[in-house]
């Protein structure tokens, strides 16, 4: 009965069809799982910035583009030598066992200060890193049909990883204290490992991927291992995905230092439950998007328009912004910002890679998902910092900065789904099998 009601939701929320319940469930679960302990974590994190300077913060913010440029390198390695098979379930196995150490380090040294600044960095490789894998397996595991109708209602997941998570953390964070949240959220991670392994196992039996039938799972890629940098850097298309990224983590940096500058007069803990709560608010807001309209929007409305949404309300929230610079209305923009992007801009950005080769999705796309995102938070992050401590700027002329990035945002995300609505006709017509 219970299976059946569940079946029913997801026909109505999403056009699930009855083969698809068992992958959609469990891909939803996992993003559950996956989010949850992300934002556990984040918190936690975003509590230790309000501690030090933009100038400190930016310095770590370019530590953290070196360092996730050179992992994205070691990834490609693993993606060209490791089985398939093994290669999604390891990622999240060394980032459990590193939070660990995070874990034990923290009682080894008295003045914690280099610890919580290498925590801050690595956590922030790791909020891109683990949901980058996560959709491009997600991309490896639905097709270009079914994304459009599915990705939606998983990404909901997310936004449901993104209650708990937070709510672990506003509720437990002054009574267990950060270092207890930091090992609940290590062994959380180890969870979705059994369920990517049987997920593998539908993506032939009920989800009727016949071309993974020449390319079994126990294969690795193969291909030279930093062949993503140079797909990136070559093609049009995935360089117009990387500058769209861009310049949404270049607006996301400026509200990003606002807040914790705001926030700076506030103790640790307190820091924690208020981001915590935000957190709380924007997810709220992205599952009963992302289960409801998201689908829709696209069905309805096309990619160009999906993809741009956001970006528009950005632009215009911004300029509200200039010229009524207040708490209050970068509070409401960033849960806006983040909402949207979770429950729209992000499942249409995801479904522009069901159109690339199984290289690029797992090679090129982590260049773009995290060296693009990571160079962009460096740069941004100095240009705020020349902008408020250089320039003197406040908020509202900082905010009209951002307007014309997010104007610049808007056109390219028109650009990329008219391309994507074309590269899909010629598909239809074309023998070549998608995805092969």
């Amino acid at each position: 009965m219970i299976r059946n009601l569940m079946i029913n939701f997801l026909k109505t929320a999403s056009k699930v069809q009855k083969q698809e319940v068992k992958a959609v469930i469990l891909s939803f679960l996992f993003v559950v799982v996956l989010m949850s302990a992300y934002y556990i974590l984040r918190p936690v994190r975003d509590a230790m910035a309000s501690d030090w300077t933009d100038a400190e913060v930016s310095w770590l913010w370019t530590l953290n583009f070196f360092i996730s440029t050179a992992i994205v390198a070691l990834y490609g390695v693993m993606v060209s030598k490791f089985r398939f098979r093994l290669l999604v379930p390891a990622m999240y196995g060394i980032f459990a066992i590193s939070f660990i150490i995070f874990y034990s380090l923290g009682f080894a040294f008295e003045d914690r200060t280099v610890i919580d600044k290498s925590f801050y960095v690595w956590v922030s490789v790791f909020s891109l890193f683990h949901i980058s894998v996560f959709w491009s397996f997600m991309s490896e595991l639905f097709s270009k049909e079914q994304s459009g109708r599915l990705f939606g209602v998983i990404a909901v997941g997310a936004s449901v990883g993104g209650l708990i998570g937070p709510s672990v953390t506003a509720f437990f964070s002054l009574s267990l204290g950060t270092d207890n949240l930091m090992l609940i959220a290590s062994m959380m991670l180890l969870i979705p490992i059994p369920i990517i392994f049987y997920l593998q196992s539908l993506k032939i039996s009920e989800l009727n991927r016949e071309e993974f039938r020449r390319t079994p799972s126990n294969r690795s890629i193969g291909g030279n291992p930093l062949a993503g940098f140079k797909l990136f850097f070559s093609n049009p298309y995935l360089l117009s995905i990387g500058a769209f990224i861009f310049l949404y983590t270049g607006i996301s940096s400026f509200v990003y230092f606002e807040l914790k500058n705001l926030l700076s007069d506030l103790s640790r803990p307190e820091r924690s439950v208020i981001w915590a709560q935000m957190d709380l608010a924007v997810n709220i807001l992205a599952i009963l998007t992302g289960l409801f309209a998201t689908g829709r929007i696209v069905s309805r409305f096309g990619m160009p328009l999906t993809i741009a949404l956001v970006p528009v309300m950005i632009c215009i929230g911004l300029l509200v912004l200039a010229i009524s610079p207040l708490l209050g209305v970068v509070v409401i923009l960033q849960i806006i910002r983040r909402a949207g992007n979770y429950a729209i801009t992000r499942p249409a950005r995801e479904m522009l890679f069901t159109r690339v080769d199984r290289e690029s999705r797992f090679k090129a796309k982590p260049v773009i998902d995290i060296v693009a995102y990571r160079g962009s938070d460096m740069l941004m992050a100095w240009l705020f910092t020349g902008l408020t401590q250089g320039l003197g700027l406040g908020l509202g002329a900082v905010a009209a900065v951002g307007a014309s990035m997010a104007a610049f945002w808007s056109f390219i995300g028109i650009y990329l789904g008219k391309w994507f609505e074309r590269d899909s006709v010629k598909a239809k017509n074309s023998p070549v099998q998608e995805n092969g």
